[in-house]
């Protein structure tokens, strides 16, 4: 037997507990549209997008009408004048997560986002729940914005009832419910403009932001000119900067976090992209960086024309011009949040069918999901179904209940995608799955090698399945091949993996423990500084370790080379994870059960759907180092 004789069909014969953990753990390959997962016979997206495109995506998505509320809300509650160290605090958290994402998306560019991810380094099962949650995300979110465009655009023509009635809102006695015309048909134009192209609907993106960016300028320069005439009345008080102390600013930090979420939209075109490994990084960070400046400049202007006690809650920013008698400025500034909201609607919309696209093509959903239009190279079958739900929940419910379950997706997300970083970086696939179609060329590869006297070592057992778990504890049926010099070599790494793996696990375990225990004051004091304990023993132990032991050298080829690299592993994500827990925990009970009713759905359609027709459930793992001389001798050489 040759060196890759030790492969074996993944799903085949075992246990059936054994093969459904290993279903779960199952990691699909970088390429994924080129390993017959899907893509093939169906056309590819078009690569259209450039850094200018990236950056529109980006701003356009993060920046919504919140911000226009958001200032007099957290200002009153929290910050007071110090508002706009609590956006700059939000936004260096938000570009940690920032960071993971730009390594990752220029490494593995094809459609997806963290779900195509967490696919690659983590495994099948907590892929689909990631998919599955951004799925909830990106409908609830589509749909709460489209209904908060209406009465925006009821006060920018005079009123309340100043729509057409074909476009106002209505209430309908019998089923106890008020419809909104106007949002499920802003929702069916913008799934139009994202039928007719990626290039033409991020054009259209772009001219609204850009109006949304100059109504924030103009509250920039006129809220400046403002203060410097009136002297600044909102800094000159008693309280001095911070009235409720740092503890307040930091709450207000967790508040306004939310207001940076959006910049994700922009990994979902990954495969859109002219030249990922460039411009994917160059436009996340330069999307955040604008947002962030926004924010801070907003800030600054608004909490020093009015003092923060006296802000309004609701209209914060005109009510600011207005005691200064600019009463006319909330025209502008309501124009600005219509824009606004029409941007993060187009946002909301986009990256939802190619979440759907990327499932599919890895068998996960039906195929119907996965085909692209040959015309406008958009999966518009994915988009006309994503706007036809989103426009029916705009339509018929209220969706601001459910906002908080929009949070659920993204924070899983970005948790995620952090701990796919350490994975990345120590310990990284080192099989990968080959389409069942290649056993051919597989098995020849395997006599060649043997016949020219590699070294080889070949896995035992009688079980086909093959899956590589994670933590580095391999089945009785799997010991795939590793060709070696010395045999001192081979305990070093393999143990090196397995720490690294473990010590992973137990990093994540206590940022849990240590997130849950400090949110949850209802617990008895004792029993809450012990897990504390716990928690941040694990999690300080797993940052030594993990500092102190090598990164794998495979990092270096895997997905694609030259592309942005994190900076300062294992410390920034494993402080993004943290963040991203303490917020995730903090969501509330009600936000959580509702959740857990959709996961649950979600659970039920990939056990009687996905896992049985997983793309991987045929797949051939092959290790890494050996499948682009496979590929190339089958004729199909890696991209």
């Amino acid at each position: 037997m040759g060196i890759l004789g030790g492969s074996q069909k993944m799903g085949g014969c075992g246990s059936p507990s054994g093969g459904w953990v290993k279903g779960l753990v199952r990691r699909k390959q970088v390429d994924s549209a080129r390993s017959g997962s899907g893509g093939g016979g169906h056309h590819q997206l078009a690569k259209e997008l450039s850094i200018l495109h990236l950056i529109a995506i980006g701003v356009g998505s993060t920046i919504g009408a919140g911000v226009y509320i958001l200032v007099g809300t957290v200002a009153r509650e929290h910050s007071g004048p110090a508002l706009a160290f609590s956006f700059l605090i939000a936004g260096i958290a938000a570009a940690l997560s920032a960071f993971c994402y730009a390594e990752l998306a220029s490494r593995c560019p094809s459609a997806g986002s963290a779900y195509h991810y967490s696919y690659i380094c983590v495994g099948e099962g907590v892929a689909w729940l990631i998919g599955w949650a951004l799925i909830l995300e990106y409908t609830i979110g589509g749909s709460a914005v489209a209904r908060g465009i209406s009465p925006n655009l009821a006060l920018l023509f005079g009123g309340a009832d100043s729509l057409p009635v074909f476009l106002a809102r209505q209430y309908i006695p019998g089923l106890d419910i008020v419809v909104d015309p106007c949002a499920a048909v802003l929702v069916i134009v913008v799934t139009g403009l994202l039928c007719v192209g990626i290039k033409e609907s991020t054009l259209a993106q772009g001219i609204v932001t850009t109006a949304n960016v100059c109504a924030m300028i103009f509250v920039i320069s006129a809220g400046t000119y403002l203060g410097f005439k009136t002297g600044w009345p909102g800094y000159k008080l008693p309280t001095g900067y911070f009235p409720f102390g740092v503890d307040g600013m930091l709450a207000g930090s967790a508040t306004v976090f939310f207001a940076y979420i959006g910049f994700d939209s922009v990994a979902s075109t990954a495969e859109e992209v002219k030249n990922p490994q460039r411009d994917l990084p160059v436009g996340i960070a330069a999307a955040l960086s604008i947002c962030c400046a926004l924010y801070m400049m907003v800030s600054v202007v608004v909490v020093g024309l009015v003092p923060y006690f006296a802000m309004d809650p609701d209209t914060p920013i005109s009510s600011a011009f207005a005691s200064h008698g600019m009463h006319w400025a909330a025209y502008i500034i309501t124009a600005g949040a219509v824009t606004a909201l029409c941007s993060t609607l187009m946002g909301s919309i986009l990256p939802q069918p190619r979440i759907l696209m990327a499932m599919a093509r890895d068998g996960l959903l039906p195929a119907f999901f996965s085909d692209i239009n040959k015309r406008t190279q958009v999966p518009i079958k994915s988009t006309i179904v994503t706007g036809i739900g989103s426009a029916t929940l705009a339509f018929f419910m209220d969706v601001s209940e459910l906002a908080g379950m929009v949070s659920v997706g993204t924070l899983l997300a970005f948790t995620m995608v952090a701990i796919s970083v350490l994975i990345l970086r120590y310990v990284p696939p080192d099989v990968v799955p080959l389409p069942s179609s290649l056993q051919e060329s597989i098995d020849a590869y395997s006599d060649a090698q043997e016949s020219s006297g590699i070294i080889s070592q070949v896995s035992g057992g009688s079980s086909k399945d093959s899956t590589q778990p994670l933590l580095g504890k391999k089945d009785a049926s799997i010991d795939y091949p590793i060709i070696v010099e010395k045999v001192q070599d081979i305990l070093t790494e393999k143990n090196r993996r397995k720490i690294a793996g473990w010590t992973i696990m137990f990093t994540c375990i206590g940022a849990f423990l240590l997130t849950y225990a400090a949110s949850s004051l209802g617990l008895p004091s004792f029993l809450r500084f012990s897990v504390c304990g716990v928690g941040g023993t694990f999690l300080l132990s797993g940052l030594i370790v993990l500092t102190c032991i090598d990164q794998d050298e495979r990092r270096h080829k895997f997905g694609h080379a030259g592309g942005f690299i994190c900076p300062f592993v294992p410390l920034l994500p494993i402080t993004c994870i943290l963040i991203n827990l303490y917020l995730l925990i903090n969501l509330g009970a009600a936000t959580w059960a509702r959740v857990s009713v959709w996961l649950i759905v979600g659970v039920l359609v990939y056990v009687f759907y996905g896992r049985t027709h997983s793309s991987l459930v045929d797949a051939v793992y092959v290790p890494a180092d050996h499948a682009e001389e496979i590929y190339r001798s089958s004729g199909d050489s890696l991209a």
